[in-house]
């Protein structure tokens, strides 16, 4: 069976069965107002219907440039910052396996601006042969626009101009900005960012399955999943039998309640990248106006050992989305050790995954003791067509979540204070005034500095 499940019965201790039948009629007009595209943002929604619409044609291309990249790259450096890597990264992470030695090693830049991790990379590339995906709608974001110049000076040291036509793919737009006409000019290979998908959704477009072909994932059955996803989930007959629609309903019960903060715990470390994108997605799509869950995520049985006692004993303001694999083959059997000074010779016999499990059961049961609500997603295993169904899964219900909160979950205003303050204090032309304004602050401003 391919379906995704969802367990919500550690939150019915928190909630009665009539909330959720009083919240239902307002879920399935928001899923039916996102459906008709009839909410705020709807210039944006281009992502709901975007896995029907890829083609055979559109697959095999991908698949044609990966299988190129594979042959003749040591290292794919991908350059993106938000959606335009996420995506892609937490795919990758998931289904490649962690030791993985097989070319070309995927590496991610542009998504800070840190001296030390850019100075690290150029070393780490030196003598290795280097393909770039540079992706960036405007190709003048400040991070991916600063990396590409800094690797693209590097890549025209070592190769022609004819080799680096062979050696630089730009994911842009279609028609304008500062990088589609520089790729243009200098005859790269280009691909588009569709204009009706924002970022953080655009991880089943060219920006997302390029770079996952070059790693060898199957992206045709990563589609096949997100399609099925898509009939699946959009379905309103009856949310109760919707896990996409119930997990939307449900977090926002929860929130009503006070439960401002989700956790999206894991038990597979593999598994890191799919919060840090679940994480955008939902700090992006809902936090505005003063409102929103605020996303955040635990590696277990790691962050047991640092945060375990915060969400036991903490501030009760949270809820948990544990995510669960129910295969995880290949197992390791545990044997029987003579000596037993660790004194763990009562799990001879058992797998390391069975381990695993019954630490997930027992988190799950002192949390929702410890007074944290809970529920469960479970995937009966990790695979393409699993991972695209689970990518359309939290797209749908962010979604029809944000309509239910009563904000545009297709837009991010807040993002632009931060590029304002740093291009005035940069003295980016046209910030004058502004730049004058937050170095008279500074100089008023008292600085408080110890050691």
């Amino acid at each position: 069976m391919n379906k995704i499940k969802l367990d919500y019965s550690n939150i019915m201790a928190f909630i009665d069965e009539n909330s959720i039948n009083e919240k239902i009629p307002i879920c399935i007009s928001a899923a039916r107002k996102l459906k008709d595209r009839g909410g705020a943002g709807s210039d944006f929604l281009g992502w709901i219907d975007l896995p029907a619409g890829i083609t055979e044609e559109e697959m095999n291309e991908y698949i044609k440039i990966g299988n190129k990249i594979r042959e003749n790259s040591d290292i794919l450096i991908v350059i993106g910052i938000g959606g335009s890597y996420l995506g892609a990264r937490a795919c990758i992470s998931a289904l490649v396996p962690e030791f993985d030695k097989k070319s070309p090693e995927i590496l991610f830049a542009g998504n800070s601006l840190s001296p030390i991790y850019l100075n690290s990379l150029l070393k780490y590339i030196k003598g290795k042969r280097i393909t770039v995906n540079v992706i960036s709608k405007s190709g003048t974001t400040t991070e991916p626009a600063l990396t590409f110049r800094v690797i693209r000076n590097y890549m025209e040291k070592i190769y022609s101009k004819e080799e680096l036509k062979d050696r630089i793919i730009a994911t842009t737009d279609a028609r304008k900005g500062a990088l589609k006409s520089f790729a243009d000019r200098e005859g790269f290979r280009t691909f588009v960012v569709p204009d009706d998908v924002g970022g953080r959704f655009s991880v089943l477009s060219p920006v997302g399955l390029l770079p996952i072909a070059a790693a060898g994932i199957d992206i045709k059955e990563l589609v096949a999943g997100a399609k099925e996803g898509m009939k699946e989930y959009q379905n309103m007959e009856n949310p109760l039998e919707n896990p996409s629609l119930m997990y939307a309903l449900l977090r926002n019960l929860l929130y009503e309640q006070g439960k401002s903060i989700e956790i999206l715990s894991n038990f597979e470390p593999h598994l890191h990248y799919i919060a840090e994108w679940w994480k955008q997605l939902y700090g992006e799509s809902e936090g505005k106006q003063g409102k929103g869950i605020y996303p955040a995520s635990c590696d277990f049985t790691t962050d047991l050992h640092s945060m375990g006692q915060w969400i036991q004993d903490g501030v009760r303001n949270i809820f948990e989305t544990f995510i669960n694999i129910e295969d995880t083959n290949p197992t390791i059997v545990i044997e029987e050790d003579p000596e037993n000074l660790d004194q763990l010779n009562f799990l001879t016999g058992k797998t390391i995954g069975y381990v695993n499990r019954q630490a997930l059961l027992g988190t799950r049961m002192a949390h929702r003791e410890g007074g944290v609500p809970n529920m469960t997603l479970s995937l009966p295993t990790l695979s393409p067509f699993i991972m695209g169904k689970l990518f359309y899964f939290f797209e749908w219900a962010v979604g029809v979540s944000g309509y239910m909160l009563g904000v545009n979950p297709f837009d991010q205003p807040g993002v632009e204070s931060y590029k304002k303050n740093m291009f005035a204090l940069l003295h980016k032309p046209g910030y004058e005034k502004m730049t004058q304004s937050l170095e008279e602050k500074l100089q008023k401003e008292k600085i408080y500095t110890v050691g």
